[in-house]
């Protein structure tokens, strides 16, 4: 069996030390400690999701300890056992220290496994929703039935059937993929350029899945340095590292039973790329400034727009993790070519347009659709669905013309993109598609004057990732900004 948690047992009796050790061995891992001394420098190198404590111990009660862990140690779920039915005890613990449970002398073993099972539940859910910090007692079931009827939703927002795409569309051998995919529990590595859509059908996947009932959680490899990066997707503890303030559970962590999408994973260092392969391999993370190690059960769906073949070839990408992400390859065509899905997935975005903006009776030209289908969209449907958006704003009529896009921009006429010698060559695929990316970029640098945010934003790009590719296709001295320093 799996274990599904840390749980630390503070209690000045042996044998009641062995006794719960012994029932809850099985499902979780377990700590124990004789006094809040001890209780305290482990909860300074551990990341603990719940406290079992005695309510009398020889120097300090329960209640007083859980009421300085609550300070000093928010997220711990905190639970009292005690032999006593003092009703003052019982309310001290509710109002001061937080108290989820108080359990009484003698328990009944199956009756506390269900109890700390539901505990361990509470600490994640309320990472996943951010409400660490709010009385647990109070909030425990509402919080439960919030993320229920999120995750209900989200599972019909992101089916697989609400990916827009015609009868004659590529995309509908992607969703086939996808489908086969959800259904097994292996590794995704998702292919193709900024602003296609990789994100939407890592959901789909997930929520098609048997673990659509957990956490989905999202981390852009590209958009961190290493160190908060692995404090993002494997914990830390306080002062683990400068700028550490507080313990902080990881992504990977969050995601337990279910899927963490890892973006622009082609961007990681080989450092990072060393860690994340250890994490894969072992179905384990250790928590920055953490002493011990933690199992977790988490699918990984990664994506890049990088050649990750190439990059293996080249050096800067690990082989091994390579293999350990692309189990099973999927690659999102560009927006240019699937053409016969332009107009329905701008009449999508135009709907939701309309309700954002309040400006229900927006629609758009006839002249406007046959435009977008001539353009090229380098920004594929991010870019497609920030046109509409400026459309729509600089529209003074409800009916919606030419895009901006391809008309006019900052009072000039967009150029079209120069295409080097190289395409029409005899030149390898791979040199073809970076020559193509280089004109793209140099293209939206001449169009925004080398404003670095604009660029990257237009592009789908985080400031690191387009930063990299300045620095590959050697085009820094176009760019301004400080994302170059």
């Amino acid at each position: 069996m799996s274990i599904q948690g840390t749980i630390l047992v503070v209690d000045d009796e042996v044998r009641s030390q062995e006794a719960l050790r012994r029932v809850l061995r099985e499902d979780f891992e377990v700590l124990c400690v004789g006094n809040a001394t001890d209780a305290e420098k482990l909860l300074e190198g551990e990341i603990v999701h719940a406290i079992l404590c005695d309510q009398r111990m020889p120097h300090e009660s329960g209640v007083s300890f859980l009421k300085r862990v609550r300070e000093l140690w928010p997220d711990p779920v905190r639970m009292i056992i005690s032999g006593y039915s003092d009703s003052e005890d019982i309310i001290a613990g509710l109002n001061e220290a937080g108290i989820y449970q108080y359990i009484t002398k003698p328990w009944q073993p199956d009756q506390l496994v269900e109890t700390v099972k539901e505990a361990v539940q509470l600490y994640r859910l309320q990472k996943e929703t951010e409400t660490a910090g709010v009385d647990v007692k109070a909030i425990s079931e509402h919080i439960k039935k919030v993320v229920s009827v999120k995750r209900g939703a989200a599972k019909q927002l992101y089916d697989f059937d609400r990916i827009v795409h015609s009868a004659e569309s590529p995309m509908h051998n992607v969703i086939e993929l996808g489908r086969r995919a959800a259904d097994y529990d292996i590794s995704v590595l998702i292919t193709g350029e900024s602003g296609t859509g990789k994100e939407l059908l890592a959901r789909a996947i997930h929520y098609g899945s048997a673990r659509a009932s957990n956490a989905f959680v999202v981390e852009n490899c590209g958009a961190l340095p290493d160190e908060l990066l692995e404090s993002e997707l494997f914990g830390c503890k306080k002062g683990a590292f400068t700028g550490a303030y507080q313990d902080r559970i990881g992504l990977f962590e969050v995601a337990d039973g279910g899927t963490i999408f890892l973006d622009e994973i082609g961007e990681t260092s080989p450092a990072f790329q060393v860690k994340l392969l250890r994490v894969l391999q072992e179905s384990e993370i250790r928590p920055l400034g953490a002493q011990r190690v933690r199992k977790v059960d988490v699918r990984v769906v990664a994506a890049t727009n990088r050649d990750l073949e190439a990059e293996v070839e080249a050096g800067r990408f690990r082989r091994d993790l390579y293999y350990r992400l692309a189990a099973f390859p999927v690659h999102m065509p560009a927006l240019r070519e699937r053409p016969m899905d332009i107009s329905l997935i701008a009449e999508g975005v135009l709907s939701a347009v309309k309700i954002s903006f309040n400006r229900p009776n927006l629609r758009f030209a006839r002249s406007a659709l046959d435009e977008f289908a001539k353009y090229h969209w380098p920004g594929n449907v991010r870019e497609l669905q920030n046109e509409i958006q400026r459309m729509a704003v600089l529209a003074d009529q409800d009916e919606l013309r030419a895009p901006p896009l391809l008309g006019r921009r900052n009072g000039k006429r967009s150029a079209p993109i120069p295409v080097h010698g190289k395409l029409n060559g005899s030149a390898s695929l791979k040199d073809k598609v970076e020559d193509l990316e280089k004109s793209v970029i140099m293209n939206c640098l001449e169009r925004y004057d080398g404003n670095i945010s604009r660029v990257a934003s237009e592009l789908g790009l985080s400031r690191v990732g387009l930063r990299n590719k300045l620095s590959r296709y050697d085009l820094r001295k176009n760019a301004k900004g400080d994302a170059l320093s």
